[in-house]
């Protein structure tokens, strides 16, 4: 279980993410030994909504800062990639019909991580409609739990995503070598990302 967290300490963690994130070496991707650039900001699940808020507000925050960020909400990507590929009308009838197995494997053959999702998020970041991004920040990855998973995400991007700092929105707990989705489920090994709220790159 997660140990309860104030509003005031959450508003903390991101005042310090905004400290770490701006610091050069952090943009350079200095200091982290030649390992893929993937940092957690683990949060409790309960205040969602909140970190919401604070996720909007460290982007503008590194904005006024002269700092491009990219959020890519992994729940909102999935559902625009469904829309493209099948009339929700029917997954909705798909998921009242099948049974949950199969339904979850329909949802990760249409999102595959591989051929679909992780192309998708490549492509927002390298929008060029849009100012060249400076750090990459993930979020919704509760949402999609349990049909697409964290820790295979960042397995996926971690040969793609490299030319930029990436920050992934956590509602759990990182160890350093797993990630506890929402405190609770252990067995998502994943040690290649650094944990921002422990970070120090004084």
């Amino acid at each position: 279980m997660l140990p309860p967290v104030s509003d005031h300490q959450l508003h903390k963690d991101f005042a310090k993410a905004y400290t770490q994130i701006n610091n050069p070496r952090f943009l350079k991707m200095e200091g982290i030994g030649g390992e893929v650039p993937f940092y957690l900001l683990t949060y409790d699940p309960a205040q969602e909504a909140a970190v919401t808020t604070e996720i909007d507000a460290l982007g503008r925050k590194l904005y006024e800062a002269g700092h491009t960020t990219r959020h890519v909400n992994i729940f909102a990507l999935c559902y625009e990639l469904l829309q493209d590929k099948i009339d929700l009308d029917d997954l909705y009838e798909l998921e009242e019909e099948d049974d949950r197995e199969v339904f979850l494997e329909t949802l990760q053959s249409l999102l595959d991580l591989e051929t679909v999702l992780v192309p998708a998020i490549v492509n927002k970041i390298n929008d060029p409609g849009q100012a060249k991004a400076d750090v990459l920040f993930l979020s919704g990855v509760g949402q999609v739990f349990p049909f697409l998973r964290a820790h295979s995400l960042l397995n996926n991007l971690q040969a793609r995503v490299t030319q930029i700092p990436t920050v992934m929105f956590f509602p759990g707990v990182y160890t350093g070598t797993s990630m506890e989705l929402f405190g609770r489920l252990k067995n998502d090994n994943y040690y290649r990302a650094f944990h921002l709220n422990n970070l120090n790159l004084a």
